[in-house]
Order: C-alpha cells, then structure tokens, then sequence
C-alpha cells in the first residue's frame, strides 16, 4: 500500500488548531480508513505497521503480538526490512528479554531518543539495521493487550515528537478494533475448516471403504488442520501399548506399524482418555525415543466416545514452531471426539457387515457339505461302480483318475468349509499357516483356489512385524485380484530367501494373475496402501505384467526385511 499522498497548501488552522495538526488529522482518518479495510488478520497487522510507519514518518515498524499466556510474543510482523534482510537476522524477537520483553510487561507507551542506551536493552542482532529513536505503544483488544506497535528510526528528528506519539495512540485504538475484527473473522474461519475436515473424516470412515484409507484420512486432515508438520493415528496394540496405524507426513515415515511401549507416560494417559500437550518434545523426559524428540510442540488427543478409547491422534510441529493455542487445542479436541464417533459408528457398521458375511460363510458351508460334498461322494461311488464293470483298461484307467480326482476335490471342499466356519480373528502361529489361511479364504469369492509356492524358512526366518505385514499386504492383493482382475488363475508365492537392493535379507511376496490388468486412469489406493506398508519398514512394492498370454494381468511384488 502507497503512502497516502499529502494535501497541497494546508488548511487555515481553525482556533485551538495547530498548522501541524491540521495537516495530519486527515492523514490519521485516511490511516484509520485502511486499518479497518480487510479481515485476514496477518494482513491487517502489516497495514497497520505500514500506516503508522507513514503517519509518523518512520523508517522501521513492528507490531509483537503477545502469546496467550502474556509473557512473550507469539509472533511478529514488520514494515521497512526487506526480506534478505530480514532472512540474515534471522529468529524474530521472542519477548523474553531486552525492550520488547520489558514492554510486554509495563504496557505504557515508551519514547525514547537512543533505544541502545536504555538499560532495558538486549542489543540488536547481526545485521540488523541501525535504530535510535523508538516509540512503542500498547494494543488493546477488548481491554486486554494484544500485543505492541513499534515505531523506529523517525526521518529528519532525533526523537518522535507528542503529536507523533497522539496519533499512534489514536490509531492504536482503531487498530485493536479492526484486530478484533479479524480475529473473529478468523476464528470462524477457522473452525469452519475443522467442521469440513470432521465432515470429511466422518464420510471416509462410514463410506465402507478400506479402513486404513479412512484412518489415513484422518491422519492428514488433522496434519492439515492444525497446521503440523505429521499427523499420526495410533490403535491399542494386542501386546499392550499403542501401535502406528496411519501416518501423514511430508516427508517418507518408517514409522507405520510401530508399537509404542505401554510404559510411556504419555500413552498411559491417552489410554486413560487424558489429552496430553507438550511445549517442546526435545526437552520434555516424556519422550522416550528419539524421533518424538525430534518434534517441537506436541497435542496427543485420545479418540474416545462413550467412555471408551479407540485410539489416539497426535500432530507435532517441527522445532521452534508456535505452541498450539488454546482455540487450536479446543477445536483438535472437538475433531478427535468426531472423528471417535465416526470410528465407533465404523465399526458398529462393520460388525453388522462381519455378522451378515458369517451367516452367509455358515450357509455356505452347510450347502458344501450337506450337498456339493454328497453328491460327488455319491458320483464317485457310481463311477467306481463303473469301473469294476468295464472291460477296457483304458476306460478302467480314465474312470479311477476321475474318482481320485473327485476324492481330491472333496478334500478341497472340507478344508474351504474349515476356513469359512473359522473365526478371521483366531490368528495360527506359523506365517505359512496363515497365507494358506488367506489363500483357502480368497478360493471362495474367486471360485477357484489360488496356486502357492514357499521357497526357504518361511516360519523361522521372517520376523513378527513383517509377517504381519506381509499377511495384509497379500489379502490387499488378493482382493483387489477378485474384485478387478476377472481372473481365472491366480499364483502366490513367498520367498524368504530374497535379497534386497541394499543387500539386506528379506522376504518376497509375488501375486499373479491371468486378469484384465489395471486400467489406465484407474484407482491406485490398494496399490498405495502396500507400498506404503512396506516403505514404512525399509522395502518396496511395485506392479507388472501378469501370467496370461501375452503378459495378460497383474503380477504385484511387496518385499521387505526380515
């Protein structure tokens, strides 16, 4: 904004009216005019820094806005240093010591004719640029101080003079209105951003889709939101504690599937349904590793409804960053309980889904073996009949290759009706039992049973944590297989004698099918997920041609360390 251009030849000063005066009065009024002309607060503080710095004719100008607690600044906006200069200063001022500090604490006007000689003082930093004469004045907003205006380096005067230090005054007044303004303005604007985010959240989560893209939504929502540099989305883990289900970060996480120890001070208290906020995480002793120390300040909220913890949300922000205010600690609360609510109501849905698949598993499996497993004992019962009638060896050969074949088959049928009476929940020890679990439970929505190879220790060599991850990573794979591919022969095959590019030892998942492929523009969010579950443990997903004529289908490969 232009300085406002000064009158021609001044008006005849009016009785009791100084030249001077007269002069400035519609400077001050076309000062008023543009303080009070926007609502975006960071905006309406830079014009008033540059309408005060214009109607007193300084060089420098400043406003520190006071934290919420009163004893340091929150943030600080200048007028008249250009951003290299302003770049090799560095660090704004806080308010914990020197002038500023002292003003925060006095909330008087100050002039004074040489600031270096106050013995208020702290000195300026590096390349700061030359400052005398100072004026600093109080803003306050419905009473209470927001923060200070500060005046430097006045053109052609060693000191701000009275009329300088009554119209900032003056304009220090319209200004705590229009920042009263803008903060209001702001506020709404603000919690309109967290009600969308909850609405977004409360849509992912009950749209019955993949869970975990629902609780990665809620993990960059909250990031977003609250302006941090992760946001994390913890479940109680079976072994006690806490483990990392989703993490939203700009820059790549190992931390997915992570489980924090029950002994943390902090997850005891989200456990208990207690909030927990942290000024800084690198000099707070409840922080027990060395990446949460990595953070600055820290709001852990617990996802409760009803009484009931389902899991924690945490967004910490990078060193040195602002603490979270008290509106911003209110509304993340208000999020969390959403977001709580919806999981609850998730879950309740998802229940009702579980129960309706048990019910059909369960007829199902009495269909199986009531009829199907009937009638082919039946039918083999008859085809031995036949062969021990027929006369030429070969119809004898060909019919006692079919009844293996149907004895075959039934044993087949036995082991899909154990899988579908089995509870998803019974988890058997050994990782080769539970991919043969997966792929017997895949054989019934697919209609076929996949083919499965192992190569090495399956058992003995793959640790619990891939394991685990490797289990959902092919039962992604698997039903993305049945619900796209429209295939008719799936292989599987685990190798835990792979070697890694790095060459580190791990283990190898293949999943191929004979399908239709990936459509090109077509969604990628199961794709995302495996590759994001095995770059959070140091390996690697990717996807290629299938095992159909002529590369037909998708073969999908998630590798990872022991």
């Amino acid at each position: 904004m232009s300085a406002a251009p000064r009158p021609g030849p001044p008006p005849s000063p009016s009785p009791g009216l100084s030249a001077e005066l007269a002069v400035r009065v519609p400077q001050l009024l076309e000062a008023m005019r543009s303080v009070g002309s926007g609502l975006e607060l960071h905006s309406t503080l830079e014009r008033i820094c540059e309408a005060a710095a214009t109607l007193t004719d300084a060089r420098y100008a400043g406003i520190g806005v006071v934290d919420e607690d009163g004893d340091a600044l929150a943030d600080f906006v200048f007028h008249g240093v250009d951003a290299g200069t302003a770049r090799r200063i560095g660090r704004f001022p806080d308010g914990h010591k020197g002038l500023l500090g002292a003003l925060i604490r006095e909330s008087a006007p100050v002039r004074l004719v040489d600031v270096t000689e106050d013995p208020r003082s702290w000195g300026f930093p590096d390349h700061h640029p030359r400052m005398r004469g100072f004026l600093g004045v109080p803003i306050r907003v419905s009473g209470e101080v927001f923060g200070n205006l500060y005046l430097g380096e006045k053109r052609g005067a060693d000191l701000f003079n009275d009329y300088d230090v009554n119209m900032v005054r003056v304009l220090a007044t319209e200004a705590g209105i229009a920042i009263g303004n803008a903060r209001l303005y702001e506020a709404a604007k603000q919690r309109e951003r967290w009600i969308d985010g909850s609405v977004a959240v409360t849509t992912a989560l009950l749209s019955g889709g993949d869970a975990e893209d629902a609780l990665q939504v809620v993990a960059e929502r909250a990031r977003r939101l609250s302006g941090s540099a992760a946001g994390i989305v913890l479940l109680p883990a079976a072994e006690g504690g806490m483990e990392i289900v989703a993490v939203s970060s700009e820059q790549p996480s190992d931390q997915l599937g992570r489980v924090v120890a029950p002994d943390s001070e902090i997850i005891a208290q989200l456990l208990d349904g207690r909030p927990v906020f942290v000024a800084d995480a690198a000099t707070d002793p409840r922080m027990l590793s060395a990446l949460a120390r990595a953070y600055g300040p820290i709001m852990a909220l617990p996802l409760q409804s009803g009484g009931r913890v389902l899991g924690a949300l945490v967004t910490p922000r990078a060193q040195g960053e602002r603490p979270f205010t008290e509106a911003e600690r209110t509304l993340a609360i208000q999020f969390a309980s959403q977001a709580a609510l919806a999981l609850m109501m998730a879950e309740a849905q998802r229940d009702r889904e579980r129960l309706a698949v048990y019910e059909d598993r369960d007829r199902i499996a009495r269909d199986l073996h009531d009829l199907v497993i009937q009638r082919l004992f039946a039918t083999g019962m008859m085809l031995e009949s036949a062969q021990r009638g027929a006369l030429v060896p070969e119809v004898r050969n060909g019919v006692a290759n079919a009844v293996d074949e149907l004895d075959v088959t039934i044993q087949e049928i036995r082991t899909a009706i154990f899988a579908l009476q089995q509870d998803p929940a019974e988890a058997p020890s050994g990782l080769r039992t539970r991919v043969l679990r997966e792929i017997n439970m895949a054989a019934v929505p697919l209609g076929f049973k996949p083919g499965h190879r192992f190569v090495g220790a399956v058992d003995t060599t793959v640790g619990d944590l891939t394991g685990k991850n490797l289990i959902a990573a092919l039962r992604e794979a698997l039903s993305n297989a049945f619900r796209h591919a429209e295939a008719a022969r799936i292989e599987v095959v685990v190798d835990a004698t792979a070697t890694l590019p790095d060459g580190r030892p791990g283990v190898r998942l293949t999943v191929a099918d004979d399908g239709v492929g990936i459509p090109a523009g077509g969604r990628r969010s199961g794709l995302h997920n495996l590759k994001r579950r095995a770059e959070s443990l140091g390996g690697a997903s990717w996807y290629g041609p299938g095992i159909g004529e002529d590369g037909a289908g998708t073969t999908v490969v998630w590798q990872a360390p022991h």
